[in-house]
């Protein structure tokens, strides 16, 4: 019975096409402040933004753990990591799954940055990168928000394609510091 009323609900909501597809706020725009969070990592620990003043902070979106392209995108940041350190910068993904996926995840390919868990979907909601139908199974969109040394979004890249994204934020980053 279940199954069938879900399934009914379903096939709905795709029957009315992409007028289903929620967004939730604007995304903050380039030049100005970047969203407070406060959220915890794949061990539990409490992490915000405030940490990362005087660095540069690629705060990247995504899916979910374990998918193809957001694999992909995870393991080119952990293989340029230490490039990104030599600039200063520090890499944080958040995705809406939990703690123990995320850990599952770092572990299972050694992810030596911080994984963010956005369960309540606030965080992401606040960048405007919460994507859904009808208000339900949000998702954080793949983006990528570049925030400067003062806490301000100093670029925002949309429609991400996990494979060389990496290369292409830290490029920016250096063009950004004025270094080649």
């Amino acid at each position: 019975m279940f199954l069938s009323k879900l399934l009914t609900a379903l096939t709905g909501i795709a029957l009315l096409g992409l007028s289903t597809v929620s967004v939730a706020a604007d995304a903050p725009q380039v030049g100005s402040s970047a969203p407070t969070f406060k959220l915890q990592d794949q061990n539990g620990q409490a992490h915000t933004l405030e940490e990362y003043k005087g660095k540069w902070l690629v705060l990247y979106f995504y899916p979910k753990d374990n998918t193809p392209g957001c694999t992909t995108q995870a393991c080119e940041f952990r293989d340029n990591v230490f490039a990104f350190r030599d600039a200063g910068a520090v890499i944080v993904g958040i995705s809406v799954d939990d703690m123990a996926s995320h850990k599952k995840f770092a572990e299972q390919h050694g992810l030596p940055f911080t994984l963010l868990a956005d369960s309540t979907k606030t965080t992401a909601s606040s960048y405007g990168v919460i994507r859904g139908i009808n208000g339900v199974l949000g998702v954080a969109q793949r983006e990528t928000f570049l925030i400067d040394p003062t806490g301000k979004i100093a670029k925002h890249y949309q429609s991400v394609n996990p494979k060389g994204h990496s290369e292409i934020v830290l490029a920016d980053i250096k063009a950004l510091q004025g270094k080649k």
